[in-house]
């Protein structure tokens, strides 16, 4: 396997995990744990994106690909959720 396919891959991992773990940690009626993880997986790569232009830097190896990814799922699961209630509560 190439070095490419494998970071995907392991991004694609450390983000369900992430995506998960911010499902439980957000506050909110949830979307499921199936929604959780692909916003946590998108959120890895904001997570790490952001980190990299804010200059972050939380850590190597895998914790520290955890907690970027876990810091990206959070901030992006609370605006989706926030988006959500905001739809659900509204005027037609």
């Amino acid at each position: 396997m190439d070095p490419v396919s494998h970071g995907i891959i392991f991004w694609l991992v450390i983000g369900g995990v992430a995506g998960a773990l911010a499902g439980r940690i957000v506050d909110g009626g949830g979307f499921g744990i199936v929604v959780d993880i692909i916003v946590g997986i998108v959120g890895a790569f904001i997570g790490g994106w952001l980190g990299g232009v804010l200059g972050l830097h939380l850590g190597s190896g895998i914790i520290g690909s955890l907690l970027t990814a876990l810091f990206g799922a959070i901030i992006l699961l609370a605006i989706v959720r926030l988006i959500g209630r905001g739809r659900a509560g509204g005027p037609l």
